[in-house]
């Protein structure tokens, strides 16, 4: 015999429903989006739109920048901080992408002002480069840091270039910051960013920029200088693993 209470339909509230559409259509755009954007997006009509993106911005949730939404600290702390996939994940995955790919592959995020190190997978036969000069001070020098630099806005890395100036570390290296601030910016988002022996000699190295919720994050692969022809193909199989990741994640963007 079937009761009430097992067959009843649960109450949805639709107003939490479109809210969360509105979320997760933010979630899609790291540097932000305007209200049309995400009322098409989240398939809203756009007067519903403007209602709850002012009540999420209110409660902290999305915060208004230049005209464009953003997650805001209260859609942060839900998840203990920037949306990102959780540490083990990423280890395990750089594991396995540096035996499929065949080269040492890197993941770091600019955190609190500074380059951080997430995690390191490289191969017997392929080893990761040794850090000789401290990554969090050569950002300049090495093909991570230059990603990450590059998805700063001016004053984050001016500040940043005022606390760990350029300095050449081989004859390859960017010779001083206005030489490397006309690099950053000359950079584009879909293309990789490629360093040849400017961190360290014999050495090539190409890294992509990861969008996950409010982080600022870049992976890339290195490889010998004689396994050069082998870099380009190999930061773009990293991508593709990647976006493949990323996608099973609530608040993954794009690559």
């Amino acid at each position: 015999m079937t009761t009430a209470s097992s067959t009843a339909v649960p109450t949805l509230i639709g107003s939490v429903q479109r809210a969360l559409r509105l979320m997760e259509a933010v979630g899609t755009h790291r540097d932000g989006a305007p209200a049309k954007q995400l009322a098409r997006e989240a398939g809203l009509p756009l007067p519903t739109a403007y209602h709850l993106l002012r009540t999420l911005t209110h409660e902290g949730y999305l915060r208004r920048e230049n005209g464009v939404f953003l997650f805001g600290a209260a859609a942060e702390r839900l998840g203990g901080g920037p949306a990102t996939p959780r540490p083990g994940v990423i280890v395990d995955s750089l594991a396995h992408w540096a035996d499929v790919i065949g080269a040492p592959v890197y993941c770091a995020l600019y955190k609190d002002g500074e380059i951080e190190m997430v995690a390191v997978a490289d191969t017997p036969a392929v080893p990761a480069v040794r850090e000789w000069a401290s990554f969090r001070e050569t950002g300049h020098a090495h093909a991570l840091g230059q990603c990450l630099l590059a998805q700063l806005d001016e004053r984050e890395r001016e500040d940043h270039l005022d606390r760990h100036p350029v300095r050449p570390l081989t004859r390859y290296s960017v010779r001083d910051r206005q030489a490397l601030l006309r690099r950053l910016r000359s950079m584009k988002h879909t293309e990789p960013v490629v360093e040849r022996q400017e961190y360290v000699m014999g050495t090539v190295c190409a890294a992509i920029p990861i969008t996950v919720g409010s982080a600022v994050a870049a992976m890339a692969v290195s490889l010998p200088l004689h396994q050069e022809e082998r870099l380009l193909p190999a930061v773009e199989q990293l991508r593709c693993e990647v976006t493949t990741l990323l996608r099973s994640f609530v608040f993954s963007i794009s690559i």
